[in-house]
């Protein structure tokens, strides 16, 4: 049966959420379990069905997924990969399936995979990771909606690849197959995101050579084989971003556990700037109600460091009940305003203008049946429902749970009217 969230709005959050683990840290780690035939053990995996859509992928690759009985850490061993195809049916579950690709050429000097799927909020090519590969050696064709890829013999090469766009998962990709090819690879024009840097402390760990993580140019020199490992998931920084912005949309007040003001330090100083009261503690983050009215201010999306667009959806909510106006601009993907009609249901006023939304502060929004078409449009609508008058029931919430893990509960003990419902 469907299921939708039902939010009655108005009460100021008060209490303490735990961050769960990276989502976008935890798929990256998951395929890197391809590169080794020991296991990989990683702590603070958060329960979610992107999660589990990975261990299915890896499980009929060949690889051994197990999940502890608390569900928050996993041991992965491909020992034998059986299969190097990724198919559809399941890479078109989520575009981080994608990073399946690296690993096996490096590893098996073969693969064949899908193109991806996930959110259709716009034009993700794959066309970087290609190149990069191209450019280490491997061969590629993309045939039937599969891009088919070989290694020749002797295995993939070191290389200079100079990304035109900056790519996380491309960035992931290229790193995870240049760990075993030969001899000396950079990539200049990096992503520099904190997953990327995770990444690279569990491949180290299990025996790559790579500095330069967090900078625009990483080096990593091959070697022969890797080895396994245990890692722990880095927070999550979207998480971590948007219950900050709960509890600026509710006026209320938070503290954020297992968390790091260094992860949203962009989000942060906007927020500040409009008004908020937000402060790091030694474990965390601490959002105080706020002792003014929060103020619009505009944004711009950029890659890491700059504001994440990960979190402009959130962003917009709050926007909608500040006082004045705020200009929202998306640099990085051209369908990520399809929250807006949503929101204007609920009585935001909202002019898109190409890649800018003008936000214009309501007194207060209402609530309204709303449905979700993306993972961070449907969190941004949760965060609506929360400071709305009256009921706001959303729907096609199977987005939510591909990165949010206990989201009710979490924010039902700290006050909010928030509960899943059936038809």
């Amino acid at each position: 049966m469907p299921t939708k969230i039902r939010i009655v709005g108005g009460t100021p959050l008060s209490g303490q959420i735990k961050i769960s683990g990276s989502k976008n840290a935890a798929l990256p780690l998951m395929t890197a379990s391809l590169l080794t035939d020991e296991a990989l053990i990683l702590y603070n995996v958060p329960r979610l069905t992107d999660i589990q859509s990975m261990g299915e992928l890896l499980s009929q690759h060949g690889a051994d997924v197990h999940r502890s009985s608390d569900g928050n850490s996993y041991e992965l061993k491909a020992a034998d990969i059986k299969n190097t195809t990724a198919p559809y049916e399941l890479v078109s579950k989520m575009r981080a399936s994608i990073l399946v690709l690296g690993p096996l050429l490096a590893r098996c000097g073969v693969a064949k995979v899908s193109l991806p799927g996930g959110c259709a909020i716009g034009t993700r090519p794959v066309d970087i990771h290609l190149s990069g590969l191209r450019m280490l050696g491997a061969h590629i064709e993309i045939s039937e909606g599969y891009i088919h890829a070989h290694v020749p013999t002797g295995g993939l090469n070191g290389a200079k690849i100079s990304m035109p766009l900056v790519s996380v998962t491309a960035t992931e990709n290229l790193m995870m197959a240049a760990t075993l090819a030969k001899g000396e690879t950079q990539l200049i024009n990096a992503a520099r995101e904190p997953e990327i840097i995770d990444l690279a402390n569990c491949l180290n760990a299990m025996g790559a050579n790579i500095t330069g993580a967090g900078t625009d140019t990483m080096i990593i020199q091959g070697v022969d084989r890797l080895h396994g490992a245990s890692h722990r998931v880095i927070p999550d920084r979207i998480e971590t971003g948007t219950y900050t912005m709960a509890a600026v949309i509710t006026g209320g007040n938070l503290e954020l556990q297992n968390t790091n003001l260094a992860f949203i330090s962009n989000l942060a100083s906007v927020l500040q700037h409009a008004g908020a009261d937000i402060r790091a503690t030694e474990n965390g983050i601490v959002i105080g109600s706020p002792t003014v009215p929060i103020m619009g201010v505009d944004v711009m999306t950029e890659p890491y460091p700059g504001f994440a667009t990960d979190l402009q959806a959130q962003m917009m909510a709050v926007m909608t009940v500040c006082q004045g106006a705020s200009m929202i601009t998306e640099t990085i993907f051209e369908n990520r305003f399809m929250h807006v009609p949503e929101l204007c249901r609920m009585g935001a006023n909202i002019t898109v203008h190409g890649s800018s939304a003008l936000v214009r502060g309501v007194k207060h929004l209402s609530g309204a049946p709303v449905m979700a078409t993306d993972l961070r449009a449907s969190v941004c609508l949760v965060l609506a429902g929360l400071a709305a008058h009256g009921e706001t029931v959303l729907s096609r919430v199977y987005h939510l749970d591909r990165g949010y893990e206990k989201l009710e509960e979490k924010l039902s003990r700290c006050g909010a009217i928030i509960e899943r419902i059936t038809n």
